[in-house]
């Protein structure tokens, strides 16, 4: 096992760990407290920090382990074995899917109608009463599960690479 593949899978699990605490705040405390902010004001926020968001260490993180994912499939796939290499593409099947195509497919079409509601609008009210605050907040419970989960799988790997003497 060369050495790069242990210290990429090390930081992996690290990095999921992150992607995953960012999630679990929004889950437990943000969103709830946004929700409970003046008439129109969470809204204002969430609209902001959908904009900076972009422009953070978060989104490298988010981005680059969904880029990172696949390469570590297709590695363990075909360099390694048993239950490493169960360990390894479960972690990042799990974090493309429950993750980066969570992401894709519901949290961003739902940032992308929020850009667009006045925060003082009725319809901007209504389709976060209705939608945004409990649907975002669904599935951002699904993705910050999935990158502890990731974490978990990549960190179990690491240990069983050691227990075997692989590095």
């Amino acid at each position: 096992m060369p050495v790069w593949f242990f210290l990429v899978l090390q930081v992996s699990s690290i990095a999921c760990a992150i992607v995953g605490g960012v999630f679990l705040a929004f889950s437990d405390f943000i969103m709830r407290s946004l929700n409970r902010a003046e008439s129109g004001a969470g809204i204002e926020a969430m609209q902001v920090i959908n904009r900076e968001v972009l422009k953070s260490v978060f989104i490298v993180l988010l981005l680059g382990l969904s880029a990172l994912s696949p390469v570590m499939i297709g590695y363990a796939l075909f360099n390694l074995g048993g239950l490493i290499r169960i360990l390894v593409m479960l972690g990042g099947a799990i974090y493309l899917v429950g993750v980066f195509a969570v992401t894709v497919v519901f949290n961003v079409p739902m940032n992308n109608r929020l850009a667009g509601s006045k925060s003082t609008s009725q319809e901007g009210l209504s389709y976060w009463a209705s939608t945004y605050f409990p649907d975002w907040t669904a599935w951002n419970h699904v993705r910050a599960s999935a990158s502890v989960a990731a974490a978990i799988c990549y960190l179990a790997a690491c240990v069983a690479m050691v227990q075997a003497s692989l590095i």
